[in-house]
């Protein structure tokens, strides 16, 4: 298996799949090489691009070295870049887009953003994160109820409380629990993105590249309109709808979208 060690001595690891120019795919929250789409997403790429597939610090089997801080992540990205040769794609799916972006506002190495679903609330189509959802989210992880810390967050996407208790019981439920740990990552990521506010374009005022923000037909309202600000507070983004499509990633259907926007 692949590593890169990150600036400050993580270890980074990694998988590659296909061939063709670098592209670096950044999962969203609880999501890792073992618990996700990015696999799936690789696979249907891998006819157009070099894929790199890696766990995000504290996932998986990369490092986690306190403590942890928004400007660490993306330095992983920056020694993910560099192994790619210095240029690269970037897709980012729900947080892992906000951090995507996050990026290529400082890392002029992104030549091309795709980017799913940012998890922002922006209007009043979704009642705001509470204030105290980060703290209480922390207290549970420190009691060690990792899957109470899951269910809350599951519950605030609106997961129906059926669906959450099924998944519960479930086998895959285990490896999203392994994550559950680094939930307030992701938290800190989005920062105040949940009030029902407008975006701060200046946050990625510095991104260069190309960008497309997907979203999908039949994902809730206030998801679908936080993609479409997210197309405007970046400066050089286009925005489209994948029809039928939910905040869950279908690489048979992203992946045309992607490989479409990173051949144009």
């Amino acid at each position: 298996m692949p590593t890169v060690t990150s600036a400050d001595g993580t270890t980074i690891a990694y998988e590659t799949v296909g061939a063709g120019p670098a592209l670096i795919l950044v999962d969203g929250a609880m999501c890792y090489r073992g618990q996700g789409p990015a696999r799936d997403l690789a696979a249907a790429l891998a006819d157009t691009c070099t894929v790199y597939c890696y766990d995000r610090r504290g996932r998986g089997e990369s490092g986690d070295t306190p403590p942890w801080s928004a400007d660490r992540e993306i330095e992983d990205l920056a020694a993910l870049l560099a192994v790619a040769g210095g240029t690269a794609y970037l897709f980012g799916a729900s947080s892992g887009a906000v951090l995507a972006a996050d990026a290529a506002h400082r890392l002029p190495g992104f030549t091309r953003l795709a980017l799913y679903e940012p998890p922002f609330i922006v209007d009043d189509t979704h009642a705001p994160r509470p204030e105290t959802f980060l703290a209480e989210t922390e207290a549970l992880i420190a009691a060690g109820d990792t899957g109470g810390a899951v269910k809350k967050f599951l519950r605030s996407v609106d997961m129906p409380g059926f669906a959450v208790r099924i998944l519960s019981v479930l086998p895959p439920f285990r490896k999203i629990k392994a994550a559950a740990h680094t939930l307030p990552y992701d938290l800190r990521i989005l920062g105040d993105t949940g009030r029902g506010l407008p975006l701060d374009a200046a946050r990625w005022s510095g991104v260069s590249a190309p960008a497309i923000v997907l979203d999908g037909g039949r994902s809730p309202r206030y998801m679908r309109h936080a993609a479409r600000a997210f197309s405007q507070a970046l400066p050089k983004a286009d925005y489209r709808t994948l029809p039928g499509q939910t905040h869950l990633v279908k690489a048979s259907v992203v992946a045309p979208a992607v490989r479409e926007f990173l051949g144009g």
